[in-house]
């Protein structure tokens, strides 16, 4: 599921919200002084007519009553001014200001807007989770939220050094506190960097501000590889997928269903065996979200379609300067992200030896470096592995390790083909239909019986994803509202043609008679082989390309019927 993606991204679109919120605060600093450092204070709306020189002859009644003003806003009909303590009484200014022509009311507020605007800011940004540090162009602290201050302390306390805290933390380079570069001047560009925070992995998102075409600062929003590995989770969670979510009522899916309930409380790497398309990774997730570890990530990963290299890095992430190109700061791997959770190995067996080797060391002590790292770094993640081949013959060829299978094999589930519970295909096929009608937007359509026939008859080479496929195409096809047999063998058609259409799948006793009992023979097998995908004469015809009538001979010859 995962290939090879950049986790900037994920968090990007934070960023944006962040340097607005910054902005709005720094734009409103020089009154949040005034206002803060008043004492007692008053604060006045004043509703007057728009008219030419009215802010003028309000602010000369303020110079008669000898009042001083700290701060003041004129909008269209409406004036905020902030006072300073006076013995003068609100009601003396009041009459004064009722006095001017065109001022219709007047009273007292408790906030100026910006004064509002800016205390809801702030306590936004006080709620949020991930610790936001300002700082201007020199790379000193100009202000922080809740979180970076609980975390700077906690960092400066795991070094040794003694913790500043509140406004002590203003004016001091981030340098000093943290080991981040800046690059001053700022470059008008965001940057990642990985740093160390009281012993933890956190992505520093360096963030420049500018204002008016110059550069006044950044904002540092600190994720921790934790955080992150919980986002990247849900991105690749659709919906919630847990045991009940398995569909089926066979013999062979109850019993998968329970062992996945009694797994899910182990502690221990667990290994699903089945052919591809059977939902082998929503066996994994299901056992993951019955887990204790079911709040931490699950990240999943397809072995088979990255190179080594890739994979790697992918896995076990690397070190800042590990080659070139190199993200700066380094980058976490899988291992890192999911930690608390579960890491799904998908196509394990497509893994080369060296990363078997390296894989094989993880799970003997739960350790592992980086690409290109020398720092020995520790997870608790959970590995549960997929693969679709016998891994007991690849052991046998050498091609996978014989050591690496009794680690990932400790506890084993199947899941089953499709052609093996056929029971289920009807729960199934409802399933998708719907879903499918959901995601279309039309109206539901009945599966008719002919049509349940049908995919019951068909063996599934592609499992459940290839039924999924059919049903999907039948549904989006579908003109007459509900779906028949006719739907469905123009679906198969469209997807295996080569395959439902396989004359050399069709093979005839060796114990014949004469040339027209073995005729008779390969032509009943043929037909009975192709008609459930092609259930009417004419469309039989058309693929054997013979007369419509002789499809109708020999289907009576042979008593075949749909």
């Amino acid at each position: 599921m995962i290939k090879k993606f950049n986790r900037l991204p994920i968090y990007m679109t934070c960023s944006l919200f962040i340097l607005l919120v910054i902005l709005t605060l720094r734009c409103n600093f020089f009154i949040t002084i005034l206002a803060y450092n008043s004492g007692k204070n008053m604060r006045i709306e004043i509703k007057s007519e728009d008219r030419m020189g009215i802010s003028q002859e309000i602010l000369a009644t303020f110079t008669r009553l000898t009042l001083n003003m700290q701060a003041m806003e004129v909008s269209s009909q409406f004036i905020f001014v902030h006072l300073a303590p006076s013995a003068i009484s609100f009601s003396k200014v009041k009459i004064a200001l009722m006095a001017v022509s065109g001022v219709n009311h007047c009273s007292e507020v408790d906030l100026l807007p910006s004064e509002s605007r800016e205390r809801h800011l702030r306590a936004l940004v006080n709620r949020l989770p991930d610790a936001i540090i300002d700082i201007d162009v020199n790379a000193r602290v100009m202000a922080l939220n809740r979180a970076s201050e609980k975390l700077l302390v906690n960092h400066q306390r795991h070094i040794g050094t003694s913790p500043l805290a509140g406004e002590e933390l203003a004016g001091v380079l981030i340098s000093d506190i943290l080991d981040i570069e800046i690059v001053l001047p700022l470059l008008d560009k965001i940057s990642s960097q990985n740093v160390d925070i009281a012993g933890q992995s956190y992505i520093a998102e360096i963030s420049p501000i500018s204002e008016q075409e110059n550069s006044s600062g950044a904002v540092i929003s600190l994720k921790s590889i934790s955080s992150l590995g919980r986002q990247i989770s849900i991105l690749q969670t659709r919906d919630e997928q847990g045991i009940d979510n398995i569909i089926g009522q066979s013999a062979s899916i109850q019993l998968l269903k329970e062992q996945t309930a009694r797994f899910a409380e182990l502690e221990l790497p667990v290994l699903i065996n089945g052919e591809t398309g059977t939902g082998k990774e929503l066996v994994a997730r299901a056992l993951h979200n019955a887990s204790y570890r079911q709040q931490a990530p699950f990240l999943a990963v397809n072995c088979a379609t990255l190179p080594e290299h890739l994979l790697e890095s992918e896995l076990f992430g690397y070190a800042n300067g590990a080659f070139t190109g190199a993200q700066k700061g380094g980058k976490p791997g899988l291992l890192e992200l999911a930690e608390g959770g579960t890491l799904f190995l998908d196509e394990v067996a497509e893994m080369s030896s060296y990363l078997q080797a390296k894989l094989l060391r993880f799970l003997q002590d739960f350790k592992f470096r980086r690409l290109g790292g020398t720092k020995e770094l520790q997870a608790n993640v959970r590995v549960v592995s997929a693969t679709h081949q016998d891994l007991l013959a690849m052991i046998s060829q050498k091609k996978f390790r014989e050591d690496l299978f009794y680690r990932l094999n400790v506890l084993n589930l199947n899941s089953p083909p499709l052609r093996e519970r056929v029971e289920d295909i009807a729960l199934i096929a409802r399933h998708f239909v719907a879903l499918a009608a959901t995601q279309m937007n039309v109206k539901l359509p009945l599966v008719d019986t002919s049509a349940m026939q049908l995919l019951a008859s068909y063996r599934w080479p592609g499992n459940i994803r290839e039924l999924q496929n059919v049903l999907f195409r039948a549904v989006a096809l579908n003109e007459q509202g509900d779906i028949y047999a006719e739907d469905i063998s123009v679906a198969l058609a469209q997807f295996k043609q080569h395959d439902v259409a396989n004359i050399n799948e069709v093979s005839v006793a060796n114990e014949v008679g004469d040339w027209a009992s073995a005729q008779a023979a390969f032509e009943e097998q043929l037909i009975t082989h192709l008609y459930p995908y092609y259930p009417t004469t004419r469309k039989l015809a058309e693929r054997l390309k013979v007369s419509h009538n002789k499809i109708a001979m020999k289907l009576r010859q042979f008593s075949i019927t749909s």
